[in-house]
């Protein structure tokens, strides 16, 4: 696995943009009510409105993966507890979300 985003729940949309994009000093390149995205040296930066409903807490890494289902259920297996079952979130695109000792740690589809 590789780490492809770090997605980071937020209750203020816009005042989040308005920090991330100070801080890297691009716009997004995605800029939608439900997901901003930025690119920052091939590692995508989420900004989500919907990520607590998500099961997420804090900043959660999420780990590519071709097999997000049996990735989910080595890690529950060992463990972790599924906060956000597998859901599709575009076409061809699976997330979840699990956490360990206050941790959120997600699965997204490579």
């Amino acid at each position: 696995m590789a780490l492809a985003n770090i997605n980071y729940p937020v209750t203020d949309l816009a005042a989040a943009k308005a920090v991330f994009t100070a801080l890297f000093g691009v716009e997004p390149h995605t800029d939608t009510e439900y997901y901003v995205g930025y690119n920052i040296d091939g590692l995508e930066i989420a900004l989500n409105p919907g990520g607590a409903q998500q099961g997420m807490s804090g900043a959660t890494p999420f780990w590519a993966t071709a097999d997000v289902e049996g990735s989910l259920a080595t890690l529950a297996a060992a463990g972790a507890t599924v906060t956000q079952p597998p859901m599709e979130v575009a076409p061809g695109v699976t997330l979840a979300v699990l956490s360990t000792n206050g941790n959120s740690i997600g699965l997204i589809t490579a």
